[in-house]
């Protein structure tokens, strides 16, 4: 295990470790999380798939451990939406000289709804759209071209457009319990000692597992 790479599998140059090829300060992202792209290079996502992500605005894209993003997924942030306080749709304050505005003026072009933010082990599908300051809870799947315009609970299943939620993963007290244990915080050996009740869905067997170091 080493969340260090860059391509996690051999011969595979179209899965990357996120967090080793983002440079944006202003995106962060958790170990083992994964983004594959099998139409453009996975290592320009910071260009291709975070956009209208401009400094002036000051938001953060925040994206938790053990996620799985696939490919085309976009993340919108505020300045792809001209702001509704105008009389008028046209985005003035970009053109700040044509129309001689102040500059400090750009940011109001835009109603700014702040970060977005991503939880642990969140499955996110093809070519979903997740908009500026949406949060998606741990444990989330977002279908495949759903475009999220609210935040989603944990554990939730949420697609369409806009998204809405289908249904959720696991009975309520089963989500509070994995809510509880917070397994991506592990070290990468108890996450290791513990992978077989994780992936066969073996609660009890977890839970054993978990009253060592938790």
């Amino acid at each position: 295990m080493n969340s260090k790479l860059i391509y996690p599998r051999k011969h595979d140059k179209e899965t990357v470790y996120l967090k080793n090829v983002v440079k944006d300060p202003a995106i962060e992202v958790g170990d083992y999380t994964i983004y594959n792209d099998y139409v453009n290079d996975p290592v320009d996502f910071e260009k291709n798939n975070v956009l209208y992500h401009y400094p002036v605005n000051k938001e953060r894209l925040v994206i938790g451990r053990y996620c799985s993003i696939a490919c085309g997924a976009k993340f919108i942030f505020t300045s792809a939406n001209h702001t509704q306080r105008s009389l008028a749709t046209y985005p003035f304050g970009i053109f700040f000289d044509e129309w001689d505005l102040p500059v400090e003026r750009i940011a109001d072009t835009w109603d700014n709804k702040g970060d977005i933010v991503i939880g642990n082990d969140v499955w996110i599908g093809y070519e979903a759209v997740i908009m500026q300051g949406v949060h998606i809870g741990d444990g989330a799947v977002i279908g495949t071209r759903a475009v999220v315009t609210k935040d989603v609970e944990p554990y939730s299943i949420v697609g369409g457009i806009p998204a809405k939620t289908i249904r959720s993963r696991f009975d309520q007290p089963v989500v509070q319990v994995l809510l509880s244990l917070k397994w991506w915080d592990w070290s990468d050996e108890k996450v290791k000692e513990n992978l077989e009740a994780i992936t066969t869905g073996n609660m009890r067997k977890l839970l054993e597992g978990s009253k060592f170091g938790f």
